[in-house]
């Protein structure tokens, strides 16, 4: 069956023009910095989804000089969860996380810099997505845009925000969506209401959710574009929708001051940001920030993609909190009323 008008498929964000960008190499990016190894293993800790991308790009790394000697323990999880794990003691050298907020619990526990923004390129983010609507085969329900996720009968998938990075995502998108479109707070609150209340499946992690729509359950997935693509890489039947208004999502990468391997982890989250790092991430659908080699792919542009920095949302320092406090957070209280389902 044909994708649906709009929808993207998985040959929108192959790699184009590959030669073309392995010559851009030399101009686009520092190459990671040559650092002595001596049989190191590097713990990595990092949100559920990237997982089949480091598949590809730790042995691309063990191919460099940085990283020969450098073996890798991984662990894989929802971010929420991973973060407060490494709080707890589980080993991590080097940490990938879905949101800053996450960031900031290990900052609390003082076991990264306040300033790892700093330490690597782009604010430590080394690929982007978006939020995108994943859709049954057809899409029978005729789902187009946001205002389509409040309509009776509509069932949607989504990770939970108390333990899932990438539900806090969807939140933010779904509420904002409203704002930019012109509605009033009080209107988009509304808005998120109802749809929580066609919320039938609330998972722990976004690979989570993504499962749980696989298995049948409801009409349409809140989740990162690269599991959509991933989803239809695997040849599954699923089709992703990008809404014309959506949110960038940045995920950043930081490196535990204690780390007894701190060269090797830092030459690792700088290889992310090498032309050859961000062509592979490319392939499992995460946006590269290399604007030379984002040129050379397809990803879809949306003309009402906002970031979470945009002047109307003042970045996750509010946008956290205004949400998602336990006790007075706007989702968090939809949560607590037992509006997520009902």
């Amino acid at each position: 069956m044909r994708p649906i008008n709009k929808t993207v498929s998985i040959g929108a964000v192959t790699i184009a023009a590959l030669a073309g960008a392995a010559a851009l190499a030399a101009t686009t990016a520092t190459a990671a910095p040559t650092v002595k190894q001596d049989g190191v293993k590097l713990s990595l800790v990092a949100y559920s989804t990237p997982k089949e991308e480091y598949k590809e790009l730790i042995p691309a790394f063990q191919k460099t000089a940085a990283g020969k000697d450098v073996s890798f323990d991984q662990s894989y999880g929802a971010s929420g969860d991973q973060a407060r794990a490494v709080v707890n003691g589980l080993p991590g050298d080097l940490v990938h996380l879905s949101l800053e907020p996450d960031v900031r619990t290990l900052v609390d526990a003082g076991l990264v810099d306040a300033n790892w923004k700093s330490q690597l390129p782009n604010n430590s983010v080394p690929t982007n997505s978006v939020v995108v609507f994943v859709l049954r085969d057809g899409n029978p329900k005729k789902i187009k845009e946001w205002s389509d996720l409040a309509r009776k009968g509509v069932g949607v998938v989504t990770a939970n925000p108390i333990t899932s990075g990438g539900a806090k995502w969807n939140v933010v998108s779904a509420y904002y969506s409203q704002i930019k479109a012109g509605k009033q707070p009080a209107q988009a609150l509304d808005y998120l209401k109802q749809v929580a209340k066609n919320v039938v499946s609330f998972d722990k992690s976004g690979r989570d959710a993504l499962n749980s729509f696989l298995s049948g359950k409801g009409d349409v997935l809140l989740t990162y574009e690269n599991e959509a693509i991933l989803a239809q890489k695997q040849k599954l039947p699923v089709f992703y929708r990008i809404p014309r208004i959506t949110l960038r999502i940045d995920t950043p990468v930081v490196v535990i001051k204690s780390s007894k391997h701190a060269d090797a982890a830092k030459a690792f989250a700088r290889y992310l940001f090498t032309p050859a790092a961000q062509l592979i991430s490319a392939k499992y659908g995460f946006r590269p920030v290399n604007k030379n080699i984002l040129a050379t792919q397809k990803f879809p542009v949306r003309p009402g993609l906002f970031t979470i920095d945009d002047k109307f949302i003042g970045g996750w320092s509010k946008a956290d909190p205004l949400f998602f406090d336990p006790s007075n957070g706007i989702f968090s209280k939809i949560v607590n009323s037992g509006g997520v389902g009902s």
